[in-house]
């Protein structure tokens, strides 16, 4: 699904570029068309830049173009995805019109369609095809009064505005800026193809200051959820809990000795009953269970995360690599890393398909 606010580009493009604007972390890609399948060129990690207030345009624009170089995928356009402190992504029920209608309809009436008012965001409509296989649908309204179920993508023109200088001033274009929200479905239908469109899966990434729970209902995306916990304040509470410095607690989460996974799990309990309350909810909404929960972000990467995780949502978890169904084309170094850092790169990769 695509949802990029804006393109400036014809489609079906040979190669992108795919930076990811982590919280803490920045995840980029360079991914390209290679016969029917999809190449992954080279990838790149880097500590993201911290701002008091707001985005500071000179600072990441410096850091866009250190990314860009790191990926050396000598690309000038660049797709951005920007997190859920930055992006809202909502179900919601539009007059059947065309998506650009829709765009203008929440640009000047957005409280009557999202219950809230957004009158300084940019909108993007990605219009959800009716399944015969699909999730149960209410009795379609009489009369000519036609509803169509909607993903509204949103984000402020300002943040819009200083990423577009930002990329500018670092020498890129930003030709399309996509909700992180979207990054793990659009990568799991590639990687998963079968249980994407035949099962009721959970994504679930976990992020520094955020955790993103969505529900895939044969393919449809049904429910998606922001849960306000995330990796880093696991490390804060282990620092807290064993008198370790932050750094000396990321490094425990990782290596997770028996003492530091007694207290991960105790400070997992509220992300892990969030999760469960969302699958709960999605399972009396629908006729059929979530059967699997799929986890990515940087601390799915721990298998002692993802059983305590287990535990509370009492479903069959995973972590999952969104890269395995591209040819690798990487240099040795960033090919022997790869399985280990794949989990991080499911966003970038995701926005990657929305960008092609």
């Amino acid at each position: 699904m695509s949802l990029p606010f804006f393109s400036s580009f014809e489609k079906k493009r040979d190669q992108v570029m795919v930076i990811d604007l982590g919280a803490k972390v920045t995840k980029a890609v360079h991914l390209s068309r290679k016969g029917e399948g999809f190449a992954l060129n080279s990838y790149a990690l880097v500590d993201a830049p911290v701002f008091e207030k707001g985005l500071n345009i000179a600072p990441m624009a410096d850091h866009l173009r250190a990314v860009a170089k790191l990926l050396n995928s000598r690309l000038k356009p660049v797709s951005l995805a920007v997190g859920v402190e930055s992006s809202l992504l909502r179900h919601a029920d539009m007059p059947a019109v065309t998506a650009h209608d829709m765009r203008q309809m929440l640009k000047f009436s957005s409280k009557n369609y999202l219950q809230q008012d957004l009158s300084d965001c940019v909108f993007d409509v990605h219009i959800m095809a009716a399944r015969a296989d699909g999730p149960p649908k209410p009795d379609a309204p009489k009369g000519g009064n036609q509803k169509m179920r909607v993903l509204v993508g949103a984000v402020k023109k300002q943040i819009i505005a200083d990423l577009q200088e930002s990329a500018e001033q670092a020498g890129l274009a930003a030709d399309q800026i996509i909700p992180s929200f979207i990054g793990p479905a659009n990568a799991f239908e590639m990687a998963h193809p079968e249980p994407f469109a035949k099962e009721v899966v959970a994504l679930v990434d976990v992020g520094h200051k955020n955790t993103t729970i969505c529900i895939l209902y044969n393919g449809e995306l049904t429910l998606s959820r922001v849960v306000a916990f995330g990796s880093g304040k696991l490390t804060q509470g282990i620092s807290e809990a064993l008198g370790m410095s932050l750094e000396e607690a990321e490094g425990a989460k990782v290596t997770m000795p028996p003492e530091v996974e007694s207290v991960a799990q105790s400070l997992l309990l509220p992300l892990g009953r969030e999760l469960r309350a969302s699958v709960d909810f999605h399972d009396h909404q629908r006729d059929r269970a979530v059967s699997q929960v799929f986890f990515s972000g940087g601390a799915s990467r721990s298998p002692q995360i993802i059983q305590a995780l287990q535990v509370e949502l009492m479903v069959p978890c995973q972590t999952w690599n969104p890269t395995t169904f591209m040819t690798m084309n990487l240099p040795p170094q960033l090919l022997g890393e790869i399985e280990a850092v794949a989990p991080q790169l499911t966003v970038a990769v995701g926005a990657g398909m929305a960008a092609f």
